[in-house]
């Protein structure tokens, strides 16, 4: 049975400490090795099987134009007031940064402004190379794809951006989905963040240097690891650069929660006068059964994402699964070890002299332990006891609150924040306001039309006038025709911004009615392509399966806690209240990214639609992370019904001995995904924002309201399960001290107290 199992191994962990260490130390080393030797970097592949936007990025690979590879644009203006690139000075400054980026290594081509001048100045502005007032140039620069590339090429186009501002009389930015792709993630300074706030937490709940560090150590052993093993697997397949950042979040939080979980189960065993190696392989056996059972929901939802058929959100749903398994392994085992070597030390504070010092506390010294615990517990008991003595007011609104935040929902629109929405100290963002200026915003994010229209001559004219006649298009840049193939690629530039709705919608149309019109019934087909497109094919993609995946996520997370708690209205109405807690969540998003709420308090510059892939993503970690706190909290008043018989009682004890446990993991988690909220990147706001918000209400709202309030209103029927049904179902992992739990055919069957 797994109590049993984990009962040896925590003992076992906890009896041969240095060994179990030291076997994670060379695991560390091993992984930190294998990144170094074997790994890549993470690359953002927008391939999506069936996407119109991929079947033009296919057509655009066949014809070889190079468009399919990474670009980069360098934004320039001169120098001095009235000074235009009409004059000669500018002109030949302008030509000088164009012939050194041409020299970059691996830059295949670049775009003439200057040269484009010379030969006459309409060609350059019909272009959308230079502004009609001469103020502005683009020089657009062409790289390979993506493979062939690395941070190093990144590297030495800013380095040669710094170089020519202090040679020439030119304002120079740049911007492009090369810095997209090897940008660094946003990160290294959040996790430090976060692990600060935790420890801090960890130590006011603790009062324990000792106490405090342990979770910290063992959340980074195994966010060392997980992220280690993602990079290995991003020198296999491309992983999507936000991977590392969102497992980095998620594993440092549910790390960090598992370990406290574990923890203070250990301590009171160590209270209750257990030597710390029994009072650890107790503590895995009782706590670390939800734990393993809240990291495989966990888990299970993440890999769920592979529903949606998007292949960068099914890796990336694996990399952070791999983070969170390393968790749930180290809770179990390297855990222990730390607890056995501890040893006494982590008792609680106020133990006898005589107690730090043997390790075994006298009966005096226990009283008063369990004294000190009750009073931490008295007024958790009396809040609990309150809602339970008036359900009805409290469970209406707790409700009313929760559907009250979901309301923005009904608004939630996504897309892609652009780089308008970084903030202007970055060099993409005043590329971005440059270009708008010049051009009008829809050139930041240009769509590109492949066509082949071999057997019709004429579909292609028909096809550029029609296109350039759309209300939606401000203009159309020349076409390239490959001879060999007969493919032709139009570039063209929308009159609205890439996250503009109205951009999704000109998208929509050229595929639905411009372009079916205009090439007929003929051999000729066209698509609509580009970064713009893809993304918002993607969220299209994303919006359709959604009810899917969120159907079979419940479906799933049903089925596990009726197997687990022996009960049919308790796992609905835990699917029920996460589902509100998530809901809440969402709307918040809604108001502060969309609506402007607040947002300067987290850096936003700008309101930004939420990003397509992200609703998906959070509903898989955040009902995962829900399950640990519904497990946890329920695991503990399913042990007290067990014992005592009794529906009352159980959830006001059970509830109360988990609340200062769930309150002081919630804190952790929010300190965490709070501490990324503050990053530039607006996808890492979304996420740090979005897992904070849930987490903090999940924990507050429903653990402590909702909950029992409608446990209190359901009674016994809590734990109803039907005979037959009861027959069917294998015996579940959870149950009080010391054995596993088996159905009482809703009966409550006296059992050892833990």
């Amino acid at each position: 049975m797994l109590s049993k199992a984990l009962l040896r191994l925590g003992a076992s962990a906890a009896r041969h400490p240095w060994r179990v260490i030291a076997a994670w130390l060379l695991a560390a080393a091993l992984a930190v090795l294998a990144a170094v030797a074997f790994g890549g970097r993470t690359a953002d592949s927008m391939t999506v099987p069936g996407l119109d936007s991929q079947r033009a990025a296919e057509l655009i690979e066949r014809a070889g134009t190079g468009q399919e590879g990474m670009t980069a644009q360098v934004v320039v203006t001169p120098l001095g007031a009235g000074a235009t690139f009409f004059d000669d000075g500018a002109r030949t400054a302008l030509t000088r940064l164009r012939a050194e980026v041409q020299r970059l290594p691996h830059v295949l081509g670049t775009s003439d402004p200057a040269g484009a001048l010379d030969t006459g100045g309409d060609t350059a502005v019909r272009g959308g190379l230079v502004s009609a007032d001469g103020r502005i140039a683009v020089v657009r620069v062409q790289y390979p794809d993506q493979s062939r590339l690395s941070a190093e090429d990144l590297d030495a186009l800013v380095d040669l951006g710094d170089r020519m501002r202090a040679e020439l009389p030119l304002r120079i930015e740049m911007g492009g989905n090369l810095f997209y792709a090897f940008s660094d993630p946003d990160g290294g300074a959040s996790e430090l963040i976060g692990l600060l706030a935790a420890a801090a937490i960890l130590f006011l709940a603790f009062g324990s240097l000792v106490a405090a560090a342990l979770p910290i150590g063992m959340a980074v052993f195994g966010l060392t690891i997980g992220v280690a093993t993602m990079t290995v697997l991003a020198g296999v397949t491309d992983v999507p650069t936000f991977a590392p950042v969102l497992g980095s979040m998620v594993g440092l939080g549910v790390g960090i929660d598992y370990a406290l979980f574990v923890l203070a189960r250990h301590r009171e065993y160590l209270a209750c006068g257990l030597d710390p190696q029994t009072a650890a392989g107790r503590a895995v056996a009782t706590a670390g059964r939800p734990v393993v059972f809240a990291g495989g929901t966990v888990v299970v939802s993440i890999l769920g994402l592979a529903v949606a058929n998007v292949p960068f959100m099914t890796v990336g749903g694996v990399a952070v699964s791999i983070v969170v398994l390393t968790m749930v392994l180290a809770s179990v085992t390297l855990l222990p070890a730390f607890l056995g070597a501890a040893g006494p030390r982590l008792a609680r504070t106020g133990l006898l002299g005589r107690a730090r010092r043997t390790g075994k506390p006298g009966r005096l010294a226990r009283r008063r332990d369990r004294e000190a615990g009750a009073d931490r517990a008295a007024g958790w008991r009396r809040w609990i006891g309150h809602v339970s003595r008036h359900p009805v007011p409290y469970a209406v609104g707790a409700a009313g609150l929760l559907l009250t935040a979901t309301l923005p929902v009904l608004g939630l629109r996504v897309g892609l924040p652009d780089d308008g929405s970084m903030p202007p100290s970055r060099t993409e963002r005043r590329a971005y306001d440059l270009v708008a200026e010049g051009f009008g915003p829809g050139t930041n994010g240009p769509l590109v039309i492949a066509a082949n229209a071999a057997g019709d001559p004429g579909a292609l004219d028909r096809l550029v006038g029609a296109v350039a006649a759309d209300p939606g298009i401000a203009s159309v840049a020349p076409t390239h025709i490959d001879r060999a193939t007969g493919i032709a690629t139009l570039v063209v530039f929308p009159t609205t911004s890439p996250q503009d709705k109205a951009t999704a919608d000109t998208i929509a149309r050229l595929r639905a009615d411009v372009l079916p019109t205009a090439i007929g019934h003929g051999p000729a087909k066209a698509h609509v392509g580009g970064a713009t497109a893809s993304l918002s094919d993607v969220g299209r993609r994303t919006s359709q399966r959604l009810p899917v995946f969120v159907g079979a996520v419940l479906a799933m997370s049903f089925l596990l806690l009726m197997l687990v708690f022996r009960s049919i209205l308790v796992p609905l109405k835990a699917v029920l209240l996460n589902l509100l807690s998530i809901g809440a969540a969402y709307g918040i998003m809604v108001a502060v990214f969309q609506w402007g709420w607040g947002g300067a308090l987290i850096g936003l510059e700008a309101t930004v639609p939420i990003v397509s892939f992200i609703p998906m993503f959070l509903f898989a970690i955040l009902f995962g992370l829900s399950m640990d706190y519904e497990v946890f909290l329920l695991s503990r008043v399913r042990e007290e019904y067990l014992r005592t018989g009794d529906n009352g009682t159980a959830i006001v004890e059970g509830v109360s001995r988990t609340a200062r446990i769930i309150t002081s993991a919630a804190l952790i988690m929010v300190a965490v995904f709070l501490s990324f909220a503050v990053a530039d990147d607006p996808s890492t706001k979304m996420f740090g924002l979005g897992l904070a918000t849930a987490i903090f209400i999940d924990a507050t709202v429903v653990r402590m309201v909702l909950v029992p309030a409608t446990m209190t209103l359901l009674g016994r029927a809590n734990w109803w399960l039907p005979k037959w049904l009861d027959r069917m179902l294998p015996r579940g992992p959870v149950g009080t001290d010391g054995t596993d739990a088996e159905s009482t055919g809703g009966r409550p069957r006296a059992t050892p107290s833990s």
